[in-house]
């Protein structure tokens, strides 16, 4: 089966960072207005998909997103939109656990929609792993959403090969993406190509051949965390600092890619955050990074990446990863 999602471009904005804070209770104006000025900055590089999950700021990321749709009525059919369901955050002094079962599925996609005033999901993806999970009732829950109209496209998040064959057996639609954490940073899903039959490998902790996987079935992949953070443009110094992303000390691995990457931007007219996700989208797997920062200016600078990733070297691209490593290839 061909899986295919329908993107204007390869990159992906991510809605994890609207809506306010996690512990605040509502919304206001101001966060209708970031949200508001996140997706323009989006648009404007040429992004259409944006990736929201059912927990983002405990659903307010998906309401704010909903009252920009609200107000701008023909924005809808000109984005697609993905959210993930599946989580189920500690409250009520129950603990925090994942529910993939049929009634669950269909509760969480329509509070998403009424919340996103939306009357689809163009791409719903299953947020985690559920040790409980009955392939069938998944198969039925989808299969009753599509029926409605209500849900376009099914993936996966955080799943390995195996897991996404399990499901796929009782399916009767392809799974078209998996979204897992890619960057040059969080690179297990690199170091265990390359350290087969090693104990690194063992160590690095991602399921081998998932990535093969999802190329060889045309399962898009998506790579969420991919700018690290900010932790190579622009978060980190030689101590503590104060940015975006809360306090962060340099390791001399980390500030030697930091200032790899400010070279190659100035090499390439581009900008840090464009050879960052250039290098992600070198691979292969024609991976699709997610871009998270709510702040307008960091979206914009990740224009360009697509084309910094096809005019990219082996020699550029290797350069990259084996510093980030801090040290050789074995």
């Amino acid at each position: 089966m061909t899986a295919h999602i329908t993107n204007g471009g390869r990159l992906i904005y991510g809605c994890m960072g609207l809506g306010g804070d996690w512990d605040s209770p509502d919304y206001g104006t101001a966060e209708v207005e970031q949200a508001e000025a996140a997706i323009d900055a989006a648009r404007g590089i040429g992004i259409t998909l944006f990736d929201h999950a059912d927990i983002y700021t405990r659903g307010k990321a998906e309401a704010v997103f909903g009252e920009v749709l609200a107000a701008t009525p023909d924005l809808r059919p000109q984005i697609q939109l993905q959210s993930k369901c599946g989580i189920s955050l500690a409250e009520g002094g129950l603990p925090g656990h994942y529910n993939l079962s049929r009634d669950a599925i269909l509760d969480r996609v329509n509070a998403s929609l009424r919340r996103l005033r939306t009357d689809y999901l163009d791409v719903l993806l299953l947020h985690r792993p559920d040790p409980l999970l009955e392939p069938a009732e998944v198969a039925a829950a989808v299969g009753q959403l599509m029926a409605e109209g209500k849900v376009r496209a099914l993936g996966v998040s955080n799943m390995s090969a195996p897991q996404i064959e399990y499901l796929q057996d009782a399916l009767e639609t392809p799974v078209v993406a998996n979204q897992l954490e890619m960057s040059l940073y969080k690179a297990a899903w690199l170091e265990g190509t390359v350290l087969v039959n090693r104990q690194e490998g063992f160590d690095a902790g991602f399921p081998h051949g998932t990535v093969e996987h999802c190329a060889r079935k045309g399962i898009e992949l998506q790579a969420y965390g991919s700018l690290a953070r900010g932790r190579y443009t622009g978060a980190l110094s030689s101590g503590p600092v104060s940015g975006e992303i809360g306090a962060l000390s340099a390791t001399a691995a980390e500030e030697a890619t930091a200032a790899l990457l400010t070279e190659l931007a100035e090499q390439k007219g581009s900008t840090p955050e464009a050879v960052l996700l250039g290098w992600l989208m070198r691979h292969p797997a024609r991976i699709s990074p997610v871009v998270g920062s709510s702040r307008p200016e960091r979206i914009a600078a990740c224009a360009g990446a697509e084309e910094v990733a096809a005019g990219m070297s082996r020699i550029e691209w290797y350069t990259l990863w084996s510093t980030a490593r801090g040290a050789a290839m074995p």
